[in-house]
């Protein structure tokens, strides 16, 4: 488990991380969002040591965070930091003797993860001889060759296809069922969504919402009504109050309301027609974000 509690790290007049707390439990995947410069970085090189915090603290399994156990975190950030002119083989069995496995373990492990990632037959070519996804692949296989009890993602699947990304996902749920604690970090929220229960969102190093998805998105009730039919008259909608659009896409009907009650009486004015699909929604966190991080610019 990561416990991070009351953080804070300045760089002269700026405050980077301000009074920052939360927890990450064994199998849990939380999401630390946030725009550019919100204090992602500063705080991920704080959990992996490569910062002195302020103030504050950061325990891995109860233990303050320092070289002795560095090598139980894994990260995977969008920036490749490989050696190029390596082979896959020379380039993870490097990274495992940094860790401080042996030759065997490493080579068996690394077997294992490029048959998961169906790329047997690159073991023996040089980073640079690989596609920028493959290349992703090696980075993600490198972060986690040791099995860390810690593993943090940063954009891991930025300029991935899809097939690449669900296998990359895989790779995360496995890792999730064996207890690892993983932190994620995406300006793609559908991905957030997917993946976690829990979630932070940080405004020039302020938490300014917290808690779990499923509750955030509760509180914020329906938000958006969508429905499919034949012949359908939408003046009586466009009356109702609280309202606030009405727009047809790809024929569907998308109706923004300002409060889930009044999904019944949307409802009671097109029951007389022949209805194939009505949906009420809540927010998405895509929308969810941009509502709360543009309120507090202003």
């Amino acid at each position: 488990m990561l416990k991070v509690k009351n953080i804070k790290k300045t760089y002269g007049n700026l405050v980077a991380v301000d009074q920052l707390s939360f927890e990450v439990k064994d199998g849990e995947i939380f999401g630390l969002l946030g725009e550019n410069g919100a204090g992602k970085t500063t705080t991920f090189r704080m959990i992996m040591g490569l910062l002195e915090a302020d103030s504050g603290e950061i325990l891995l399994n109860h233990k303050k965070i320092d070289y002795s156990i560095t090598d139980q975190i894994g990260f995977v950030t969008e920036e490749r930091s490989l050696l190029t002119k390596m082979t896959v083989k020379e380039q993870i069995l490097y990274y495992g003797a940094l860790k401080g496995m042996t030759d065997a373990k490493i080579l068996k492990e690394l077997k294992y993860w490029l048959k998961k990632f169906e790329i047997e037959e690159y073991e023996n070519k040089k980073i640079k001889e690989l596609s920028k996804g493959n290349q992703q692949k090696i980075q993600f296989i490198s972060a986690v060759i040791n099995h860390p009890k810690l593993l943090i993602l940063d954009e891991p699947f930025t300029g991935l296809d899809p097939i690449n990304v669900r296998l990359l996902k895989d790779a995360v749920y496995e890792l999730k069922r064996e207890g690892c604690s993983i932190i994620f970090s995406s300006h793609q929220m559908e991905h957030i969504e997917e993946f976690c229960e829990k979630l932070i969102i940080l405004v020039k190093g302020k938490v300014i919402l917290e808690g779990y998805l499923k509750d955030i998105k509760k509180s914020y009730g329906i938000k958006k009504v969508i429905i499919k039919g034949k012949n359908i008259d939408i003046t009586k909608l466009k009356k109702i109050e609280g309202v606030e659009s009405i727009k047809e896409k790809n024929e569907e009907i998308i109706i923004e309301i300002s409060n889930e009650k009044l999904v019944e009486q949307i409802f009671n004015s097109i029951k007389k027609y022949e209805i194939l699909k009505f949906e009420a929604l809540e927010p998405s966190l895509n929308e969810i974000f941009i509502e709360k991080v543009g309120n507090s610019h202003e």
